[in-house]
């Protein structure tokens, strides 16, 4: 028996194949991960892969079903990111956020599945979440759209990017500019100078990040070393944030923060190095030193000012956990210069 659905035209246009349907204001039981997925992931999780975007979520429990997935496939060590394009995700996005490693804000399917005009509002409110959580952040989806086809950007899409950045957001995605559009490469240097201007400016999220309580758990004297990091950095116009990490962990709780100096993270670890790539304000350092903990601040420092991130007489700031050899949760502080 074949199912068939009838629809009327309302308004016209191209309608191309492999596209999606959206269902508004409709609660849907099918399953959140497919078996199309779970063939797709069976391939991924034989790869390189650091993240894995899982797209329609709904509610926490989608992203507990591909974390067990993933967490069967001993190999991999890849970390979710789930995107926010359903109705049902704005209600549970709390839920979401503390399942979750990460968040995209994909504003194509939003579009459809809430009015437009709350779109903005939706964005600007998750973003602010996610750093309070200090899980990374993504925007996504016709960010530079009429890039797809002209060599310039729109003034208003400029401002989006630009607005993306002023709210704290991670990073940005560019998708039909790069993946089917005309100009690609033109379109990420577009973005990126947008990004960079921002960023120069007193608009960015750095000078005006808001000050927020410690938790108290397990991790809370890490992210009181983090956070004090990151006020004192701001207090001595620190030039940058040295973090030396396992895990990632102390990084990505330095850069929630939103410091205004750089972060330079240094691991051994090769997935948490490409991992990192997509958090706030971080350059990643492949380093397999620092026996001691002296030894680490010190050619930590030497590294930087080999390669002009730093110079000699700059504040650093260097977070990391003592004894350096156990690699253990971050317990150490130390400012000094180079």
């Amino acid at each position: 028996m074949i199912n068939r659905v009838k629809l009327t035209v309302l308004f016209g246009g191209v309608l191309k194949s492999n596209k999606g349907i959206n269902l508004p204001n409709t609660t849907t039981s099918l399953p959140g991960i497919t078996r199309k997925d779970r063939k797709d992931l069976d391939f991924i999780l034989n790869q390189k892969i650091e993240w894995i975007g899982l797209s329609f979520v709904r509610s926490a429990k989608d992203v507990y079903a591909l974390k067990r997935l993933i967490k069967k496939h001993k190999k991999s060590k890849a970390l979710v990111i789930a995107k926010i394009e359903k109705s049902e995700a704005i209600t549970e996005v709390d839920n979401i956020i503390e399942a979750t490693d990460a968040i995209m804000v994909a504003r194509g399917d939003l579009g459809v599945e809430v009015p437009l005009h709350k779109v903005p509002v939706h964005q600007k409110m998750i973003v602010q979440k996610c750093i309070k959580k200090s899980k990374p952040v993504v925007i996504a989806t016709q960010m530079l759209e009429s890039m797809t086809d002209n060599l310039f950007a729109t003034r208003a899409e400029v401002n989006d990017v630009a607005n993306s950045v002023i709210d704290g957001a991670d990073a940005m995605m560019l998708s039909g500019e790069t993946s089917v559009g005309k100009h690609p490469l033109r379109a990420v240097d577009t973005m990126r100078k947008v990004i960079k201007d921002v960023e120069r400016s007193k608009h960015n999220i750095s000078k005006n990040s808001p000050q927020r309580e410690l938790e108290l758990n397990d991790r809370y004297i890490s992210n009181a070393i983090c956070a004090n990091a990151c006020q004192i950095s701001d207090a001595v116009k620190v030039k940058a944030i040295i973090t030396a990490t396992d895990s990632g962990y102390n990084t990505i709780k330095t850069s929630s923060y939103r410091p205004g100096a750089y972060i330079y993270a240094f691991t051994n670890n090769h997935t948490i190095l490409n991992t990192l790539s997509l958090v706030w304000g971080v350059k990643g350092f492949y380093y397999t030193g620092g026996r001691t903990t002296d030894q680490l601040v010190l050619e930590t420092k030497d590294i930087l000012k080999k390669y002009k991130y730093v110079r000699k007489g700059d504040m650093v700031i260097n977070i990391a956990s003592m004894p350096a050899k156990e690699k253990g949760m971050t317990n150490m502080m130390k400012l000094s210069k180079v």
